[in-house]
């Protein structure tokens, strides 16, 4: 097997873990009705069966970044694979929802193993004039792998039960481990950088507070004592890390380096434009259940086009931010994101599909158009015996942000919703008033229950007008972003150096010798 062939079968097997990894963060989802009728789960414990995930996986990206560029990339990667399909097959017999909440859990702690490694693999084995395009497939099964697995779910949840979802787990892992032992080469420093367990324990404490603060704001309120208490303590565990890591001689993350344009920029990029999409997905999949009617299966394969727009689109986008600087590519992509969402902020009660799809194509080619060049510039700006340590801040840039998107514009939601649907739901008993205030779905049962039609026509409309209120916020925070970037990411020289090109102060140099 020629090089060339053999690099892009390691990016075929990193892309699989990494889809994997990604497509479990929301695949339970669609799953959850059916969870609790067979567990008896409440609605605290699904939330957790779907957040401990999330929260492990974010706190522990840092450290398992820089323990791969400690000990080698390809032993970490095999031991997290092997452990999500461990957990994985331990989650087809479980039969509670404690159970599935501790096997999330090590989910977790085997996503924060692969993630940050499938992507410092990519940049390490791959040529500079190659690892643009390869960096884009990575970005874009990144931003992609989320609407597939929710679709892969709906299908098997279509024919199966629950546990078809841990299975094709089980089966990815295996074929990924598989392709990591047989092709991957192992890739290690040759003066691998100290560990540093004081920042490493004081990172996971601070993100997991953070990230558990996050997503506990918009269900208990944000100024609730425990959710203050996450939020101001992963601030405060923040600040003492950086504290920590500017007086180590060789820290695990130096906080200068976001004052680089490249790395912070990126960073700031990365976290706006998970921002949107996350919390895209948290609006769009009841809204296209529960306001135009479409099923768990219907309403994923409406999100199919963007996926099928950002994949191939993040190859190439590196190679126009080379020619354009990812000064004017990642405004342009995060300006056409936040156009696709004032589409949609237009959408209604009674939208077409041709409506929604309007909206959702610029969102998805902005997706593609910022993320490959940010991503890359990240990884560009630190040296080779830190790429685990880059990646893992891409991947923590990732979490962060989409945490945030669901919180914020969730509560702008369901404030709107709350404001909108209070005098049609006046008139019910206590319990019936706050169920119906609460959440559309019960507002709709209610009112179908007691033939109170106002009420779910009102319901519905004040669910659609708070979407509408919500993705203009997102589309606020996007226009944000794209002004933050235009000034301070790297201009077209450090652009086309980062995606292999030759700069021109390099060409100019070449025609002198």
């Amino acid at each position: 097997m020629s090089e060339q062939r053999r690099r892009a079968a390691v990016l075929r097997v990193m892309c699989l873990a990494l889809m994997m990894v990604v497509a479990a963060v929301a695949s339970l989802n669609v799953a959850l009705p059916e969870i609790a009728r067979d567990t008896g789960a409440s609605q605290t414990e699904l939330e957790w069966i779907v957040d401990a995930y999330a929260i492990v996986f974010a706190a522990l990206l840092l450290p398992a970044g820089a323990i791969g560029d400690r000990f080698g990339r390809k032993p970490l990667l095999a031991a997290g694979l092997a452990l999500f399909g461990a957990v994985s097959v331990a989650a087809l017999f479980a039969d509670s929802a404690s159970t599935l909440i501790a096997i999330r859990a090590a989910m977790g702690v085997a996503a924060a193993l692969i993630m940050p490694v499938t992507l410092s693999v990519i940049t390490t084995i791959f040529p500079p004039e190659e690892r643009g395009k390869a960096v884009g497939t990575w970005v874009g099964v990144a931003a992609g792998g989320g609407v597939l697995g929710l679709l892969t779910s709906g299908v098997l949840l279509h024919f199966f039960s629950w546990q078809s979802i841990f299975a094709l787990n089980v089966l990815l892992a295996a074929v990924a481990l598989a392709g990591t032992l047989l092709i991957v080469p192992a890739t290690r420093e040759s003066r691998p950088p100290r560990l540093d367990p004081v920042g490493a324990l004081v990172s996971v404490v601070a993100l997991a507070a953070l990230v558990f603060g996050t997503i506990e704001g918009p269900e208990r309120g944000w100024g609730d004592p425990l959710t203050l208490a996450a939020l101001l303590g992963g601030i405060a565990g923040l600040g003492l890390f950086v504290v920590w890591e500017l007086h180590r001689r060789d820290p695990m993350l130096d906080p200068r380096n976001f004052l680089r344009r490249g790395f912070g920029a990126g960073s700031l990029s990365i976290s706006v434009q998970f921002f949107a999409m996350f919390g895209f997905l948290f609006l769009a999949l009841p809204y296209l259940q529960l306001v135009l009617g479409y099923s768990p299966l219907e309403a994923a394969a409406a999100l199919l086009p963007m996926a099928l727009v950002v994949i191939p689109l993040s190859r190439f986008a590196p190679t126009i931010a080379a020619h354009l600087g990812v000064r004017v590519t990642g405004p342009l992509g995060l300006g056409l994101m936040a156009a696709g969402f004032i589409i949609l902020s237009t959408l209604g009660t009674d939208a077409s599909y041709w409506h929604f799809l309007a909206g959702l194509l610029p969102f998805g080619a902005g997706m593609a158009l910022s993320g490959s060049p940010a991503t890359t510039a990240i990884v560009a700006s630190l040296p080779p015996d830190k790429q685990g340590v880059a990646s893992a801040v891409n991947d923590v840039s990732r979490e962060l942000g989409g945490a945030l998107g669901i919180a914020v514009l969730g509560s702008v939601l369901n404030t709107a919703y709350r404001s909108g649907v209070e005098q049609y739901t006046a008139a019910l008993p206590a319990d019936a008033r706050a169920e119906a205030r609460g959440s559309l779905g019960a507002a709709q049962a209610i009112g179908d229950r007691i033939g109170a039609h106002d009420l779910v026509a009102h319901a519905t409309s004040a669910f659609a007008d708070g979407v509408s209120l919500a993705l203009l916020a997102g589309a606020a925070a996007l226009i944000a972003g794209a002004l933050f970037v235009a000034f301070r990411a790297p201009g077209r020289a450090e652009s086309q150096q980062n995606a292999g090109a030759p700069s021109a102060s390099e060409l100019s140099g070449a025609e002198a010798r």
